[in-house]
């Protein structure tokens, strides 16, 4: 039997591991890829050896199709983050204006430094969601706004009525970014009809990933989708060669098991739920989450204490500059480490 070289060892090594359920601070899936997808993977690498589409057309039309957009609507990117900055370089100029909520998705102020933009950030409220007035405010001299739905981090989502109220406010000329990265972690009414609010408000992109509920972070896949003249622009920022050949079989079947996809996000919502019940059982308020974590605001308990970094037997979440923490929601052990962590 052939010796691994040092190399490919290292490597092997540096992998992520999937069986650590104290890993709760990336907003992972905790289930691997559903059977079908692994099996439509493995199949494809049969083929690595070939390129994929020069531009994606036939993964756009797949995915345009599913949730019932023309073609011409329908762009693609390294996960929802790789559309995000299409839409910057696309139809932004150094200096314009980015407007977000604090806090906020880690990468979108990191998004305006890449693009040269100046960030302005609106504080979200201390039960955790927009100030959907400010940030109108703050829109009506900025080239983007972004409007994320469920939020990160706080997990909560703002009324369709509310969001048609806002988007009445943003100037046509003002890009909104509506992220929906995990829209499928919300109950069906409170879902948007993302096709019929870029019909009405053609300034906006909706931006969704297959990271989040369909559990494929590390494949990179992402989308966006909006008005046809507006993705026309995104288009001609689409990378050549640039969604990788696993990416075209692993939404399609994604697509075709839909129904254990459904079961799965049905357990990491209940999950979530016998989480917050517990934690607000042992005293402690978390937001009215809608994806697939929990969020803590700042509060007397010191919670870099409680969730101790420097501790490899304490669980990973993700802490914030304000005192705050949002933990990501595993399985039945993660979630016992959490509650064992806040005593």
């Amino acid at each position: 039997m052939a010796t691994l070289k040092p190399e490919l060892i290292e490597a092997v090594e540096a992998l992520p591991s999937a069986l650590n359920p104290l890993a709760l601070s990336l907003n992972e899936n905790p289930f691997p890829p559903l059977p079908a997808v692994q099996s439509a993977l493995i199949e494809s690498i049969g083929v690595a050896n070939r390129y994929p589409e020069f531009l994606p057309e036939r993964l756009r039309g797949l995915i345009a199709a599913h949730i019932g957009v023309g073609e011409n609507q329908v762009v693609l990117g390294a996960g929802a983050t790789g559309v995000a900055m299409q839409v910057l370089h696309a139809a932004t100029d150094p200096g314009d204006r980015m407007v977000m909520t604090t806090p906020t998705f880690d990468g979108y102020p990191i998004f305006a430094q890449m693009a040269r933009l100046v960030s302005v950030t609106v504080p979200m409220d201390p039960h955790g969601h927009h100030d959907l007035d400010a940030l109108a405010d703050a829109a009506s001299s900025a080239r983007v706004v972004v409007l994320c739905r469920p939020h990160n981090p706080s997990g909560t989502l703002e009324s369709a009525a509310d969001v048609e109220r806002f988007l009445r406010r943003v100037p046509p000329a003002t890009i909104v970014l509506l992220d929906e990265a995990y829209i499928e972690f919300a109950a069906p009414e409170h879902q948007l009809d993302g096709p019929a609010l870029v019909r009405r408000f053609p300034n906006v992109v909706v931006l969704r990933t297959f990271s989040k509920a369909y559990g494929l972070a590390g494949l990179r896949i992402g989308y966006g989708f909006g008005a046809p003249e507006l993705i026309r622009r995104l288009w001609t920022m689409q990378l050549p060669f640039g969604m990788g050949i696993t990416s075209l079989v692993a939404v399609a079947a994604c697509y075709g098991a839909e129904t254990q996809l459904q079961q799965r996000i049905r357990q990491i919502r209940s999950e979530r739920n016998h989480l917050r019940m517990r934690l607000r059982a042992a005293g402690i308020y978390s937001t009215d989450a809608h994806a697939n974590f929990v969020y803590l605001p700042p509060a007397g308990r010191p919670w870099r204490q409680v969730f101790d970094v420097d501790d490899p037997s304490s669980p990973r979440v993700r802490h914030y500059a304000d005192g705050a923490v949002r933990i990501t929601v595993g399985g039945r052990l993660s979630t016992r480490a959490v509650l064992a962590a806040v005593g």
